[in-house]
């Protein structure tokens, strides 16, 4: 294993360690003091797929999204949030449509206008659909969701700046409110914000893969943000085979997503 670059950030940015270091697939995390106040510093592996993460954070500029202090090639230093309040806990808890709108509020934010120029080097939807296009032949339900994705591409409007992973762990609560973590930086329909709420929180099959609650959640995103529930199921559906497709891709077990998809599909014919 790749040691982290810790060092090197510690004396770059003056940083004093705050709390344990911690690893992920893409990176290290260790809570820091930096002038005075708390932070995370994150450190990408070579392997990471957040190098777009700081010029996002930059433009966001800390609506919706946690502040950036500093950053360089390898590494960010952020505004630290907490985990004492979980959107995750909430949803399992009785508290599904509470984190909705919550998270709905979130979009809104990181979606409102911005006079700064747009960050370069976004991924396009299409490009990022690549996955799933690649494996729409080897199941049914991807090929329909490979269907459905060409169809919404094909007639993508109102495009933005996109998160591009937005889910019920990656906003966290802070003094500041709820905020947004780990965007991947993309580029399109802005409706496809909210498609991987719907499934979500993973690994809660027993309240995700619900049609009634697919459907009360398409529901609930449109009239909060202005969106077409018709659309916002098309793009959860998309997005259903698209994360069953990286799965696949990492030999990992698809089944949680592909369940996603099983369920969805009704729901986007009978609104098609």
């Amino acid at each position: 294993m790749t040691s982290p670059p810790l060092e090197r950030c510690l004396r770059k940015w003056n940083l004093l360690p705050d709390g344990c270091l911690l690893e992920t697939d893409s990176s290290w995390l260790l809570p820091v003091r930096y002038l005075g106040r708390q932070a995370m510093l994150k450190m990408l592996k070579p392997t990471s797929d957040e190098r777009a993460a700081a010029d996002l954070l930059r433009w966001f500029a800390g609506s919706g999204a946690v502040r950036l202090y500093a950053a360089d090639a390898d590494a960010l230093l952020m505004e630290r949030a907490d985990n004492e309040a979980s959107l995750k806990t909430m949803a399992i808890s009785g508290g599904d449509d509470r984190a909705a709108e919550i998270l709905a509020d979130c979009v809104k934010q990181l979606h409102a206008p911005r006079e700064s120029p747009v960050p370069s080097g976004l991924t396009p939807l299409r490009e990022w659909f690549r996955s799933l296009f690649a494996r729409q032949a080897q199941l049914p339900i991807l090929a329909q969701c490979a269907d459905v994705a060409q169809r919404l591409l094909a007639a993508e409007h109102e495009s933005t700046v996109l998160h591009g992973d937005l889910h019920h762990d990656n906003v966290l609560h802070s003094v500041r409110g709820w905020l947004a973590i780990d965007p991947k930086g993309l580029i399109g329909e802005r409706t496809y914000e909210v498609a991987n709420l719907l499934g979500n929180p993973w690994p809660h099959g027993e309240i995700v893969h619900q049609p009634g609650r697919m459907l009360r959640l398409a529901e609930l995103y449109a009239r909060q943000l202005g969106l077409d529930h018709r659309r916002v199921l098309g793009f959860a559906f998309a997005h259903a085979g698209l994360a069953a497709s990286w799965s696949m891709d990492d030999g990992r077990d698809p089944s949680y997503r592909l369940t996603c998809a099983s369920v969805l599909a009704p729901l986007v014919t009978a609104n098609a």
